[in-house]
């Protein structure tokens, strides 16, 4: 199973060859992103192509990895 946490739609794309890939070694794999909601949300949804899973706002913000990785200029 892949979770993305994000809502960035261009992951979509991202989730097709995730699928395309499993289907080719012939893999189970299941794609979902997750996704904040609340009332104060105004995007209620995840990323095309994959399943949705809402979870609330403070479990979202715990997954969240706030590292920068790009390398030291």
């Amino acid at each position: 199973m892949a979770v993305i946490l994000s809502q960035d739609q261009d992951f979509s794309e991202v989730a097709e060859e995730i699928r395309v890939i499993a289907q080719e070694r012939s893999w189970w794999i299941k794609v979902a992103s997750a996704y904040p909601l609340s009332p104060t949300t105004r995007n209620r949804r995840g990323i095309n192509r994959t399943d949705w899973l809402p979870i609330n706002r403070v479990m979202y913000d715990g997954c969240l990895d706030r590292r920068d990785y790009r390398p030291p200029r």
